[in-house]
């Protein structure tokens, strides 16, 4: 299976080419258990760290890894070595299932870590298939990070299609609080944020205090480009969004995102005709 190809669980099971194809999904699926029930007991054994604690933790991570004088920016591997010794179990990696290039990375230092998947309601089969071919294929434990109301129930009480009316209250209740609340269980979360995203990202730095969410926040991919997030995907098999090679360079919720035309900015189909091109996750 290449980076862009995406076939559904029935397939990658009932494949001939296969061979103990099941057994492998099977022993994935056990190994995954276990390192839940390693997690908890690890857990039980160190408590979740103070914000003045973590905060410290931030400053010595600043002086490790960022760029001072002559001595450059850590990597990529680096920071996530560095994230994993700190926080071990309390660790996650937030993934929207556009490319999981950071959970793979992760999870190479750190086998199973917990990948919040902020669940919308809203979103493309593809992406819900792309987190549906994350289980199977990779040693990640995807946590579904769902709003406290349905659609159903939001169209009920603020009425149909509020994303069109107002898409800064949709976000903020289908994507902002549910992730603060899930990262409520954890001391620092990994995000694929990169500074050649966005003006609003440009001076991302590797790793800071989230004031908004109370941990620490860590951008191992932030000096990375479009074509170094393409390249490690190739090389590593790694599962991406199949909407990447179908004109959406930057995948968010179905209603709000929209292909881009060749040469348009990556985000330019997001909230496409509006002020706005972030969810409010990381500004």
């Amino acid at each position: 299976m290449t980076a862009v190809e995406i076939a559904s669980p029935v397939t990658l099971l009932a494949s001939p080419a296969g061979g103990g194809r099941l057994a492998e999904v099977r022993a994935r699926a056990a190994a995954r258990e276990e390192s839940r029930q390693a997690r908890q007991r690890a857990r039980a054994s160190r408590h979740r760290r103070s914000v003045e604690e973590l905060r410290h933790v931030v400053e010595r991570g600043q002086a490790q890894l960022h760029a001072d004088g002559d001595r450059p920016e850590a990597t990529a591997v680096e920071v996530v070595a560095w994230a994993v010794r700190e926080f071990g179990p309390y660790l996650a990696v937030a993934s929207s299932m556009q490319d999981l290039v950071l959970a793979h990375l992760v999870s190479r230092q750190l086998p199973f870590v917990d990948v919040l998947f902020g669940d919308t309601g809203y979103h493309f089969a593809e992406t819900l298939g792309t987190r549906g071919a994350v289980e199977i294929e990779m040693d990640v434990d995807v946590v579904d990070v769902r709003p406290a109301l349905t659609v159903a129930e939001q169209d009920a009480q603020h009425g149909p299609r509020l994303h069109d009316r107002d898409p800064e209250a949709c976000c903020a209740m289908r994507k902002v609080a549910p992730m603060r609340q899930a990262l409520q269980g954890y001391e620092a979360w990994a995000t694929g944020v990169r500074r050649g995203e966005t003006a609003a990202r440009a001076n991302a730095p590797l790793v800071s205090f989230d004031e908004r969410n109370g941990v620490v926040k860590i951008n191992p991919l932030a000096a990375w480009t479009d074509e170094e997030v393409q390249e490690y995907a190739r090389t590593h098999g790694v599962v991406v969004n199949p909407l990447l090679s179908d004109g959406y360079p930057s995948v968010g919720c179905e209603p709000c995102t929209q292909r881009v035309e060749a040469g348009q900015d990556a985000r330019a189909g997001r909230w496409a005709g509006r002020d706005k091109d972030e969810c409010g996750l990381h500004v």
